[in-house]
């Protein structure tokens, strides 16, 4: 039996390496082996880890980032139109709430179910990531003076906001349980909850209030508030990568997943996802009072829906879709940086690891 011996002195150390390599061979997203030691080495999925260092180095905190113009811009009665004022509150009050939903999705669904330990810390960079995001609508409410409660009933009485959040709480909810991931049936709800979460909500349906508030900061409205959205965009778009994988690796482990049936409902959920979306920008979003024609929209939606299918090997719903609104992936092009101490901060990041996002990745 192949043994490294280790002596320190008068003592010797007797490590077991096909004990090592059995565990190594253990790791899996789910059904892997199951201990209370946080053995990331060695790393069996090294994206994970890669991943999880970009995010490290991507990190930021809201009170870096100057409010002084927006809050002299939200008290301009005559440079500012009240709907514009409705677009910074809709973003506001959904987002304060739905980043806390996948926070709490990722932390007690997909991190209590997954077994290897690095799959583990990326799962935990990406919800502290949405406490930074909670926490910068934190200070823009306090910044321009917004009565909380305005932003709370926003979320609990319109009903295109309620329905998205019934959306992916139901399946959250379904998932807090003991599973036994041994069972087809079951590895599919795993399957479909971060493929929900991910495609879905972070990947498809945040992006409506996105462009929003990103088309007005283009006006140069708002540009603290537009600058925490560019970063907190930047950040969903690993987080969406991290899904990702994660369902691609979760399939790839257990072919039973992969059913024909399933492949139809997940193509169904994203059908459902860009319906609620749509409804919710015609209802909620005034699309002409940031430049941007409701048909340009729409059709962004839809381009994003069959990018976020397409990511995980499934057909898209419409034809092929010219990206109608490319200046979005422009505005999260970070790769230039202010001087910290005289700009506090537009553009930063530490430098060992940039990683600005691609057209691609929107």
């Amino acid at each position: 039996m192949p043994t490294t011996t280790i002596t320190l002195g008068d003592r010797q150390f007797v490590l077991d390496r096909d004990k090592a390599e059995a565990a190594y061979a253990a790791k899996r997203v789910i059904n892997g082996r199951d201990t209370m030691f946080f053995n990331i080495l060695p790393l069996r999925y090294q994206w994970a880890y890669d991943l999880y260092k970009t995010m490290k180095a991507n990190h930021w905190e809201p009170e870096d980032i100057q409010m002084q113009k927006d809050c002299e811009q939200w008290r301009d009665d005559t440079g500012i139109a009240d709907i514009e004022r409705w677009i910074i509150k809709m973003g506001i009050g959904y987002f304060s709430a739905a980043e806390g939903i996948v926070g709490d999705n990722i932390l007690h669904v997909i991190r209590e179910l997954v077994t290897a330990p690095e799959l583990k810390l990326v799962l935990g960079r990406h919800a502290h990531e949405e406490n930074i995001h909670a926490d910068s609508l934190v200070y823009m409410i306090s910044s321009l003076g917004i009565n909380p409660h305005e932003c709370e009933s926003m979320f609990e009485d319109i009903d295109t906001i309620k329905e998205k959040t019934d959306f992916v709480v139901n399946n959250s909810r379904k998932l807090r349980r003991d599973v036994d991931l041994t069972v087809t049936e079951n590895k599919q709800a795993l399957a479909k909850n971060m493929f929900l979460f991910g495609q879905c909500m972070e990947g498809t349906q945040f992006y409506g209030l996105f462009g929003m508030i990103l088309a007005l900061y283009r006006q140069n409205k708002f540009p603290g508030i537009g600058q925490m959205f560019r970063y907190t965009m930047r950040d969903e778009s690993n987080h969406i990568e991290l899904l990702r994988k994660l369902f691609m690796e979760l399939v790839d482990e257990n072919p039973d997943v992969w059913t024909e049936a399933f492949r139809n409902d997940l193509r169904a959920t994203m059908a459902e996802a860009v319906r609620l979306e749509k409804q919710f920008i015609a209802d909620c979003l005034p699309v002409q009072a940031v430049g941007l024609t409701k048909e340009e929209f729409l059709t962004y939606i839809d381009y994003i829906g069959d990018r976020r299918l397409e990511g995980v090997g499934l057909q898209p719903l419409n034809g092929p879709i010219n990206n109608p609104l490319p200046w979005l992936a422009e505005l999260m092009d970070l790769k230039k940086e202010t001087n910290f101490f005289e700009g506090k901060v537009t553009e930063y990041q530490k430098k060992s690891a940039l990683a600005p996002v691609s057209d691609d990745e929107l």
